[in-house]
């Protein structure tokens, strides 16, 4: 018989609060994106772009996007976010609570995880430096944002070579290869 720990009955029953905006200090910045607006408008533009759409797989309509961010804003699981570098948008992110995503069946999730996603809008802007940047800050921000957050997690496609350099170099260990919904994902974890 497997022992029981008294953190099982937490991890089944506990609940963390909507994940936390970060706050980066200059030059970055993060703000929840709007469900209207310029903010609609270029968090759908990016998301058809081919070197986000390639692995988001999520080149949905507007009217689509539109319903999924105000549906983010109005919940307290996904806090769908712009960053800005020197207070231009240039990387769309999703911070959410790993225990209540799909994430949370391929490892022990704990109630105050974060799971990250985020991608570099315009190609331009590509491997420039700016994930690698931005995630120590980020995770310390995050971290000092929710005491309780003992780990950010991300999940990316395993054919995104960009993407999961850019995670090592921000500080991210890779822990083992999961099937997610319609991808191959590598499990990377930031620990506090």
């Amino acid at each position: 018989m497997k022992p029981v720990s008294h953190l099982d009955s937490y991890r089944r029953h506990a609940r963390a609060q909507a994940p936390p905006v970060p706050d980066l200090g200059a030059p970055w910045e993060a703000r929840l994106a709007r469900a209207d607006g310029h903010d609609l408008e270029l968090v759908h533009r990016w998301n058809q772009a081919p070197h986000v759409a390639a692995f988001w797989r999520r080149a949905w309509s507007l009217p689509e996007w539109e319903r999924r961010l105000a549906e983010q804003l109005e919940g307290d699981d996904v806090r769908p976010l712009l960053v800005c570098w020197h207070g231009r948008p240039v990387i769309y992110a999703e911070l959410y609570r790993a225990a209540r995503d799909a994430l949370a069946q391929c490892y022990p999730a704990r109630p105050h995880d974060l799971g990250l996603t985020l991608a570099v809008g315009e190609l331009a802007l590509t491997d420039r430096g700016l994930v690698r940047t931005l995630l120590p800050r980020l995770t310390d921000a995050l971290f000092e944002a929710d005491p309780h957050c003992t780990r950010v997690v991300a999940d990316p496609d395993v054919r995104n070579l960009r993407a999961i350099r850019s995670f090592e170099a921000g500080g991210f260990v890779a822990v083992d290869e999961i099937m997610l919904a319609g991808k191959l994902a590598l499990l990377m974890v930031c620990r506090r």
